[in-house]
């Protein structure tokens, strides 16, 4: 049987766009051509942050197919392993993306509690400098399947930053971790050939993309997302 990890492995540049946040986000995403779709909860303060059941409900018709089928991911700032497995539970989420600066020990936890979990941790870059760079073998000896490389904003905000991480940052990093990766930060359908190098890297798997799947009132566009995808797949 395919599983989640497998179909992450077998496409060759995955799309996920993050902060989908009502029932024609998801349709969008859909008909776009997405891969995953990212759902907040427990990002306080955060724009696109969902109630329990707001996120059961768009997870439900994200694996539902209605026009394409959309592989629905938990986005979590939470440390609490509990309230994260409840989460990933009632809505039947088996992807779960760490977006704060959780500790190895809550990777741990969470696969010994979900054991199929595919879980990604954000690993937050700011300028040449990983915050996490001392804890990469933690994570990864603690079972945790997928790097997501994100920038820092300022003042060190995280999430939907629109900030670039050079690709030569991002080539060194991926050579101090053994498992696949993903790359979000300022990501679009123009930037990809800065990205030559990463885009043949051997565990790239992807590009995490929020702003540049929007239009100039913030609601996703379908155009742009296909745009990313089209760019981002054929080089």
């Amino acid at each position: 049987m395919t599983t989640q990890h497998d179909r992450i492995q077998q496409t060759r540049v995955m799309l996920k766009v993050c902060g989908a946040t009502q029932d024609a986000d998801v349709d969008i995403l859909a008909a776009s051509g997405a891969d995953l779709v990212g759902l907040w909860h427990g990002v306080s303060g955060g724009a696109h942050e969902l109630s329990l059941g707001q996120l059961a409900r768009l997870a439900a018709l994200a694996r539902a197919g209605r026009t394409r089928f959309v592989e629905p991911v938990l986005v979590s700032f939470h440390r609490d392993p509990g309230t994260i497995v409840t989460a990933a539970s009632t809505a039947r989420i088996n992807l779960v993306q760490l977006h704060g600066y959780q500790p190895p020990g809550l990777v741990r936890v969470l696969k010994r509690e979900l054991p199929t979990l595919v879980v990604v941790k954000v690993l937050h870059v700011s300028g040449a400098d990983c915050v996490e760079r001392g804890l990469l073998d933690s994570y990864q000896r603690a079972g945790t399947d997928i790097f997501l490389l994100d920038a820092t904003g300022p003042r060190g905000r995280v999430g939907s930053t629109g900030t670039t991480i050079g690709s030569r940052v991002v080539a060194e990093l991926a050579e101090t971790f053994d498992i696949p990766f993903i790359l979000a930060g300022g990501i679009s359908a123009h930037n990809r050939c800065e990205f030559d190098d990463i885009a043949a890297h051997e565990r790239f798997v992807g590009v995490d993309v929020d702003t540049a799947a929007r239009n100039e009132r913030g609601e996703f566009c379908t155009t742009r997302i296909r745009q990313i995808r089209k760019g981002w797949q054929q080089g």
